[in-house]
């Protein structure tokens, strides 16, 4: 049995902000996704109570595995009602999949093991080339009422942000964005891209210690502290100028940019760098497969397709730009070093008698070798 402080959130993402080590997580998340399971371990939470199924079988989504082989117990499958029954910062108990309050028994699920969780996404493997089918089958339907995203663009007001001729580092709070932001650590020093957060992404850039030119997103998962780091803000409305995050960025005292477009706030992300004359679009956590699509949840994900049609070679993502590119050592800095290291080698040598005999070993050594090699 186990006991801990319970924080309760439909979102895992909203969640993810409010927990505190030895914690207990609840959510509502069916097939839990990686990014979500790496939110929740790096919070170092000590359970995870899910209200749905961690694994429903339609991918096998990698999220519930991950928790697990952290130590972390998954308690899948308890109904949606725990999710009123259980209130914010109230202390839970669980025992063998069974969660108490105090000492009454509220909600029964399963005590996922790792066995059984690798069994699941063996099985679903069979259902993977069937989600793809309907997956594709989704886009092509969303694709004709997006195709405006190529053939027109979108509408974007003057910017006080200026992408001509320069890289744009657009980041994203998406699998390995930690991993990828630190990777191109030299990159970014020595090209200074403009750096674009999209919704969380802002806040991914200052905990790696960059503050962001740009915050594009409907600002449902950006903290007030990144929205006034005092970035130029790009709220993404809907098509009929509806803008759920307006209110709360003018709150702040905040005056942004609106940008009515379809698609997601990546997709606007990326075509405000490119229809600005960006030189270069790097991208970091972004969407760029089908099985990040399925993880996304979206059954039509074709305005990203879309997108990173129109914008084709100029988009590179974060993985390659190691291989791509490797931060020039100046010449001058090596001469530097070399200098600085050798001129107490210098003094030594000629101040010191030991080393004098030394210098003679080493000399008379040489001699030898090329009188052997010649």
């Amino acid at each position: 049995m186990f006991q801990g402080v319970a924080r309760v959130d439909k979102l895992t993402k909203n969640l993810i902000k409010r927990l505190q080590p030895n914690e207990i997580a609840v959510i509502h998340h069916r097939d839990i996704d990686e990014v979500s399971a790496e939110g929740l371990i790096a919070a170092g939470v000590q359970a995870v109570l899910n209200a749905d199924t961690s694994i429903s079988g339609k991918y096998p989504n990698p999220g519930p595995l991950k928790i697990l082989k952290a130590g972390i117990p998954l308690i899948d499958n308890l109904g949606p009602e725990i999710m009123e029954k259980i209130k914010e910062e109230q202390v839970v108990s669980i025992d063998d999949g069974v969660v108490y309050i105090e000492t009454m028994p509220i909600a029964w699920g399963k005590n996922l093991t790792v066995d059984e969780v690798k069994e699941m996404m063996e099985d679903s493997k069979h259902n993977y080339n069937k989600e793809i089918k309907k997956f594709v089958l989704n886009t092509l339907e969303y694709a004709e009422k997006e195709i405006d995203l190529i053939t027109k663009g979108i509408e974007i007001p003057e910017l006080n942000t200026g992408f001509q001729g320069r890289h744009a580092l657009i980041v994203v709070r998406g699998m390995d964005y930690k991993k990828d932001l630190n990777t191109i650590r030299s990159y970014i020093k020595d090209v200074r891209p403009v750096l674009v957060g999209v919704d969380g992404g802002a806040d991914a850039l200052l905990e790696a210690g960059y503050t962001p030119d740009m915050i594009v997103g409907d600002m449902d998962s950006v903290t007030d502290g990144a929205l006034q780091c005092g970035a130029e803000v790009v709220v993404h409305a809907y098509r009929d100028g509806r803008a759920p995050g307006l209110e709360r960025v003018k709150g702040l005292g905040v005056e942004p940019v609106i940008v009515k477009a379809p698609g997601t706030s990546e997709d606007i992300a990326m075509l405000t760098a490119y229809q600005k004359g960006a030189q270069l679009i790097v991208a970091v956590g972004t969407h760029s497969n089908v099985f990040d699509f399925l993880e996304k949840g979206r059954k039509g994900m074709s305005s990203t397709f879309l997108v990173r049609i129109k914008i084709g070679t100029k988009l590179v993502d974060a993985k390659g730009v190691n291989k791509l590119y490797k931060g020039s050592i100046r010449f001058r800095y090596v001469i530097g070093v070399i200098a600085a290291a050798l001129i107490p080698l210098a003094v030594i040598l000629l101040e010191s008698p030991i080393s004098h005999q030394f210098a003679r070993l080493i000399v008379l050594q040489i001699k030898i070798l090329l009188t052997n090699f010649i």
